[in-house]
């Protein structure tokens, strides 16, 4: 038995159906099947068959490339800040104030789903904190995301906390459009952020 409680795939189950993607090209449609399931579901929804149906793909399929149901969900933890980094240009990379999370409002409205999954394994760590090491792990791309882009904002850099404190900022914006939508309110107090933005840097330079 797996850890998903399921058989492993024997004989032809892992072969896509007629229509489906081949091996190479179907894994990240997999990591986004698995985050549309954990978003609407919860974690405890996560299983080869769960994700196999949202995919539209066979359950031995899912088997044959994660394996394991904790590979799967450290795989779609990755897949899912990487995501949400590009779209949401928490590191745009110019360096201009006003392009700093442009796109974070976007990003919320159009696939909610994957900020829900994250939200839902932060709360899962708080009963399993095996999940912790991983989750830490990657939440630091997100934390050396927006440090990187405030040392581009500021002269001479911005510190581990100030980045933090920015951080935190961000995510509890995306939470509270996730939960009460309203992405007007989020794009203001993003405008908001950014005036204080320019007086460090103003100050800093």
């Amino acid at each position: 038995m797996t850890e998903f409680g399921e058989p492993a795939a024997r004989g032809g189950e892992g072969v896509p159906r007629r229509g489906q993607k081949a091996y190479g090209e179907g894994r990240e449609a997999l990591l986004n099947a698995a985050v549309r399931v954990v978003g609407r579901g919860g974690l405890r929804k996560l299983t080869y068959r769960a994700v196999a149906q949202e995919a539209g793909v066979t359950h031995g399929l899912v088997v044959h490339h994660f394996g394991s149901r904790d590979a799967l969900i450290a795989e779609a933890l990755a897949h899912s800040i990487r995501t949400s980094v590009a779209i949401s240009e928490v590191e745009s990379g110019t360096g201009r104030i006003e392009d700093f999370t442009a796109g974070l409002s976007r990003m919320v409205t159009a696939d909610p789903d994957i900020q829900a999954f994250q939200y839902e394994l932060l709360l899962e760590a708080r009963r399993r904190p095996e999940l912790l090491p991983e989750i830490r792990r990657q939440y630091d791309e997100y934390f050396g995301a927006a440090r990187r882009e405030l040392s581009r904002i500021i002269p001479g850099g911005a510190d581990p906390t100030l980045a933090r404190l920015v951080f935190a900022a961000l995510e509890g914006l995306v939470l509270h459009q996730l939960v009460f939508g309203e992405p007007e309110v989020t794009d203001a107090a993003l405008e908001r952020l950014r005036a204080l933005l320019r007086t460090l840097a103003a100050d800093a330079g």
